[in-house]
């Protein structure tokens, strides 16, 4: 009786320990950016659609004058028939490994 006691301790002592080793191997990266109070009130609502040719143009953040600016979404014109708008994304470089930030731009 007295092995298996000092067996069932040793299995629960490893056990807790490659846990523990486990648990320290876990990385948590939170990073928040701080967002206009305009952009909270803004994110779901839409003001009235002037007309049926305009189109969302979806809130973003630009460079510009060395820093990033929040724009507002709103409605615009296309400035010719039959473009669309593409919001801002995250595009594959051509020639090398990773990404460069595409802003929002009108599309034929």
């Amino acid at each position: 009786m007295k092995k298996i006691t000092r067996i069932c301790i040793v299995l629960g002592v490893v056990s807790l320990s490659a846990f523990t080793k486990a648990k320290a191997q876990e990385i948590g990266i939170n990073v928040q950016l701080g967002r206009p109070a305009a952009y909270e009130r803004n994110e779901r609502f839409h003001p009235n659609r002037p007309s049926a040719r305009h189109v969302w143009v979806a809130e973003e953040w630009s460079w510009r004058g060395g820093k990033y600016v929040y724009v507002p979404g709103r409605w615009s014109l296309p400035p010719r028939e039959g473009q669309v708008w593409v919001a801002g994304h995250w595009a594959p470089r051509e020639h090398r490994p990773g990404y460069f930030w595409l802003p929002g731009h009108w599309r034929r």
